[in-house]
């Protein structure tokens, strides 16, 4: 099924829907999102996911836990919270720090973000149709060389924007 969604100009101006793929790359053509970095309360670790290998955007790669497009008149922490449900079995009441926000242009997305702390302990039933594994990774694993290699480019800004606002786990 085709997916479909809401795009903005870069003032923030709704100005249609396309789909997804048309989207990729275009900054032209930005849509919402939500990303939730979600800490393990004790451990001070940061969650990833990997996507499934059959996905068409960036498949087998690690990516902050939670994430998704915004829908139609969803604010961006009903949407954190809809796709933390969704992704992660989560529900309930999460409290959600807003972060920071960020804008990604790439090949891969043209979005506008805005990115969401949590503490969560799991354990977390993923949804399988989306991830292959989530895993709670220390601060010593996301800083080596060889795993970046399998990190989106966008987490890889993330990571480095967490740093400089204090929220990455210790070591």
């Amino acid at each position: 099924m085709a997916e479909y969604l809401d795009v903005y100009d870069a003032g923030g101006n709704c100005v249609g829907q396309a789909l997804r793929s048309e989207c990729h790359g275009n900054p032209a053509l930005l849509h919402h999102t939500s990303h939730v970095v979600v800490l393990h309360p004790e451990s001070r670790q940061m969650l990833l996911q990997k996507r499934r290998m059959d996905k068409l955007i960036q498949p087998g790669k690690w990516d902050t836990a939670v994430g998704g497009h915004i829908d139609p008149g969803e604010s961006y922490e009903a949407g954190a919270l809809r796709e933390l449900q969704e992704e992660l079995g989560v529900t309930g009441k999460v409290a959600l720090t807003h972060l920071f926000d960020s804008q990604i242009r790439n090949e891969i997305e043209s979005e506008d973000v805005r990115v969401f702390g949590a503490e969560l302990a799991g354990p977390f039933p993923f949804q399988e149709s989306e991830i292959d594994e989530v895993r709670f990774w220390s601060r010593a694993e996301l800083d080596e060389p060889q795993n970046r290699q399998d990190f989106t480019p966008n987490l890889v800004e993330q990571l480095e924007k967490l740093k400089e606002i204090g929220f990455y786990p210790e070591k």
